[in-house]
């Protein structure tokens, strides 16, 4: 008899948690589907993304690293035939070692000058150049996984057969997956390096420019790098099953060795740089006090963090926005780089890529929170995104610290970003307003 009152209370007790999580989720859906703000950024993305395909308003060419970000969003306002044009430009441009461009832009616009960007030009593209950023290590990974988001949203698998030259788009992607095997990797920790920049970011320490590889570049393996080449891994494996024996063990290695050398198990954080020959960093610099905001998220996409993993970067993340006095979650990183340490002016503490509040990359982390389970901590988080950009009426490339805006006020990498953050909470409302 004990027991089955026992066992009758319990029955209660989790009939009452769930009754209880049923209610809390309901008002949570409630709150979501009746955001004005959500509604007007969504429409305001689709405005700006119907303009074209560059960056933004402050950039010529079409970068894949950007491309990447809303080609699901375009798909919404532009035939396939056009989007997968955009992709077959870039394997046009592809060169022979396999490695991909970062952007494109009409051969009419395209001005070599000293220490500026030297184009690139193929003979199976007739209408566009190219241009490189060498210190980075994620055109290969950028553009595998914008045909991935491609071809699932069209469902044009054909795309993958389709003939550049002599070789299809699929042994292409592979050529561009190999190329990193190649010409960028190290095989002491077994993962692909770059040279020393900030987080995410394509400007590396040395140089006023700083986007070509010198004499002085200090190399260095990092997060971002290589959680962009498992997702592409991920989404290349999902295309072309027939590559599992190939691809499937090097990507299994790429995450075992990612968590091996970067991910610090006593701070539960992403160390910030591998040297493979020393630090470019005085001595008695601490990097590794330094919290990688978008490097994480891109992390947590390509699933190398659990969900305690991924409570705790979130918590780390918004204690380093109050003591920046940032406004969100898109703080690239924690406390910067002091003044110096880059070469680039633009460079300078809390400036661009260097502690600069991007959306970009914010509104990914948000995308996680959703996925992950976390919705509440994503609907409080994407609010002060979503309110800068009604309030300023664009999306801007970054903001300061104290959330002013700065860049191209229509960055459709943001806008891509953001209006799929947006749809997770919308999808996921939906399923718990009833």
């Amino acid at each position: 008899m004990k027991r089955v009152l026992s066992e009758m209370v319990l029955l209660l007790f989790v009939s009452l948690i769930l009754s209880s999580c049923s209610d809390k989720n309901k008002e949570l859906a409630e709150k979501i589907g009746s955001n004005a703000n959500f509604k007007k950024v969504k429409k305001m993305a689709l405005e700006v993304v119907k303009t074209g395909f560059n960056a933004g308003d402050g950039y010529g060419e079409v970068w894949i690293r950007d491309y990447n970000t809303f080609i699901e969003l375009s798909a919404e306002v532009y035939p396939k035939e056009v989007l997968k044009e955009n992709l077959l430009v870039f394997f046009r441009l592809q060169g022979d070692d396999g490695n991909i461009v970062d952007g494109f832009i009409p051969k009419s616009k395209a001005v070599d000058s000293e220490g500026g960007y030297k184009y690139i030009y193929t003979d199976l593209e007739p209408n566009y150049c190219g241009h490189k950023n060498t210190v980075e290590t994620d055109q290969e990974t950028s553009l595998v996984q914008a045909v991935y988001k491609y071809v699932n949203k069209t469902g044009d698998r054909e795309f993958l057969k389709q003939e550049v030259g002599s070789r299809s788009v699929g042994e292409r992607m592979e050529d561009a997956m190999a190329f990193l095997l190649k010409h960028r990797w190290s095989d002491k920790y077994g993962l692909i390096w770059g040279a020393t920049t900030a987080d995410w970011g394509d400007v590396q320490h040395c140089h006023p420019w700083g986007v070509f590889l010198t004499e002085d570049t200090k190399y260095s393996i990092d997060i971002y790098d290589n959680a962009m080449f498992i997702i592409a891994l991920n989404d290349l494996l999902k295309m072309l099953p027939e590559s599992k024996r190939i691809w499937e063990p090097v990507k299994n290695n790429i995450v075992h060795n990612t968590m091996k050398y970067l991910w610090d198990k006593k701070n539960n954080k992403f160390i910030p740089h591998v040297y493979l020959d020393g630090s470019p960093f005085p001595a008695d610099f601490d990097e590794n006090k330094i919290f990688y905001f978008g490097g994480t998220a891109v992390a947590i996409e390509a699933g190398l963090l659990n969900k305690r993993q991924i409570k705790l970067s979130l918590q780390k993340m918004l204690a380093d926005v109050k003591a920046a006095g940032a406004a969100s979650i898109g703080l690239t990183l924690y406390p910067p780089y002091p003044e110096g340490y880059f070469e680039n002016k633009g460079m300078a503490p809390y400036s661009y890529q260097n502690g600069g509040d991007w959306t970009w990359f914010g509104a990914r982390m948000i995308q996680q929170l959703v996925k992950y389970g976390f919705v509440e901590e994503a609907y409080v988080n994407i609010q002060p995104m979503t309110d800068r950009v009604v309030k300023n009426k664009g999306f801007y490339e970054w903001y300061t610290i104290d959330n002013k805006p700065k860049g191209s006020g229509t960055f459709r990498g943001s806008a891509g970003v953001l209006y799929k953050a947006i749809e997770l909470m919308d999808d996921w409302a939906k399923r718990h307003n009833n």
